[in-house]
């Protein structure tokens, strides 16, 4: 495989100051075929980056926390049509008219509960954002519990199954494996994920705080260093806080949604035990049967061509999509600036972790780098 298309996407979105920093990795049939680190951990100091640097993984963290749920559910210690409430008395959210439909697992891990995110509320704000409901990105005093409190106190965007919305249903799920399993969620997410898979590099901060870069989000003159905190506008909505000093602190809530540190070689061992099959791990029937798309009839807005599964998107159309990558792939991004992808058919893993919000994750780069792949797979002129 030539490796140079992946190079020159890398060095083009560097040289052009769209990216500060980033580490990728790619895995072809369970090799690494891919592995660089480039540009800077953190610019104003003059580190460079190097392999096995530790990123803010935000959305990252949801398949680590949805991984831990298929395991419970492969012991039996739950089953996914439970409902939450079963394990979260005090979560039964409230529909417009008052009445508090049942709330399962798997609305959760599919993202159909009804519930949002608070950046997702208009400009103007919305209950959550009035609430002093966090996204887990920012940094507050608050604990899991009194997070999601607040949460279900709030009124449900729809009734669960209705139709998809990203949430802080991966918050939810946190909460709820802490509860069956009587231990905090870090410790659940280290015994059934980490542990097993050799993982020493992820937590919930930061294991070596000399390996985090700093942090830098998109604006018109370049990627700014974020601040203590730092609110990133959207087109839509109220924008994203984050606040980087949070992956210091071992004391901030477990957010299973967004809250976790860890390493692009770390993440992409969790990629390749799913994509590869760890049968000692996870079976092959639930590994197929969370990697499915369990969401058929439903549309994932802002998502043309793709279906949900319980641990990512699904492609469901790769012309609608506009991609090269094979029906059935797995994909999610991380508003950090980062992304991956599964594409079983092809053998092929991939992570992308980078110091930029959000160009590393839904900006050009991301899908220069995914035509790369293909192009460097297919051996077609980039």
């Amino acid at each position: 495989m030539d490796t140079s298309r992946l190079e020159r996407a890398l060095d083009l979105a560097l040289a052009e100051n769209r990216l500060v920093g980033a580490e990728a990795l790619l895995s072809v049939h369970g090799r690494v075929a891919y592995r660089r680190a480039a540009g800077w951990a953190d610019r104003e100091a003059g580190l460079p980056m190097r392999p096995g640097g530790l990123f803010r993984l935000a959305s990252l963290s949801k398949l680590y926390t949805s991984a831990a749920a298929i395991r419970l559910a492969v012991q039996g210690v739950w089953r996914l049509d439970a409902a939450v409430s079963d394990y979260l008395p005090y979560f039964v959210p409230h529909l417009a008219d008052g009445s508090q439909p049942v709330i399962t697992l798997c609305h959760l891990l599919t993202h159909t509960a009804g519930l949002g995110y608070g950046f997702l509320e208009p400009a103007g704000g919305g209950a959550y954002r009035a609430a002093g409901v966090s996204d887990g990105l920012d940094h507050v005093a608050l604990s899991l519990e009194d997070n999601l409190r607040r949460l279900a106190a709030q009124p449900l965007w729809q009734a669960p199954g209705q139709g998809w919305i990203y949430s802080l249903a991966t918050d939810v799920l946190g909460g709820a494996l802490e509860a069956a399993t009587g231990r905090p969620l870090p410790e659940v997410i280290r015994r059934e994920v980490c542990a097993p898979l050799g993982l020493t590099d992820t937590a919930f901060h930061a294991v070596d705080p000399a390996r985090l870069g700093a942090a830098y989000a998109d604006t018109d003159n370049g990627p700014q260093r974020m601040g203590e905190s730092h609110r990133l506008l959207l087109p839509e909505g109220s924008g994203i806080v984050y606040a980087p000093g949070r992956a210091l602190d071992p004391q901030a809530f477990p957010s299973g949604g967004a809250g976790m540190v860890g390493t692009a070689a770390d993440f992409l061992a969790l990629l390749e035990a799913l994509r590869g099959g760890r049968e000692d791990w996870l079976p092959r029937a639930w590994v197929a049967e969370m990697m499915r798309d369990q969401i058929a009839g439903l549309e994932m807005e802002g998502w043309p061509g793709w279906g949900h599964s319980l641990g990512g998107a699904i492609l469901r159309d790769p012309a609608a999509a506009g991609l090269p990558a094979s029906p059935g792939s797995w994909r999610w991004l991380g508003a950090y600036g980062h992304s991956w992808l599964v594409d079983p058919a092809r053998g092929l893993s991939f992570v992308v972790c980078t110091h930029t919000a959000l160009e590393g994750s839904i900006g050009a780069f991301s899908m220069e780098w995914l035509q790369a792949v293909y192009a460097a797979l297919d051996g077609s002129a980039a």
